[in-house]
């Protein structure tokens, strides 16, 4: 079999991009774009006024080195990173 040969300077396993910050973990909702993915997360808030929790949910774009495939429905691990454009600072890291 042939192995995968990244070439992507933004990959943060084979490239020189550092990351920093918490790990997120995510549903992939949209892959269409290139080297691009909207990541969804989900999580609960409390709201004092009526003692309960809200559900809540952030979009974040992310991305997608060379070395790795995603598809819609499927579970990520993503960091922070620097910008690399002008809505995506977070990449996949596994």
């Amino acid at each position: 079999m042939a192995e995968i040969v990244c070439t992507d300077k933004k990959c943060p396993r084979h490239g020189g991009l550092k990351t920093r910050g918490a790990m997120f973990e995510g549903k992939v909702v949209n892959a269409h774009s290139k080297n691009t993915a909207i990541v969804e997360i989900g999580y609960y808030r409390p709201v004092p006024k009526y003692e309960r929790l809200e559900k809540k949910k952030s979009k974040f774009h992310v991305h997608i080195p060379g070395c790795m495939t995603v598809k819609e429905g499927s579970v990520i691990k993503f960091m922070e990173c620097r910008k690399l454009s002008k809505t995506k600072s977070f990449v996949i890291t596994d």
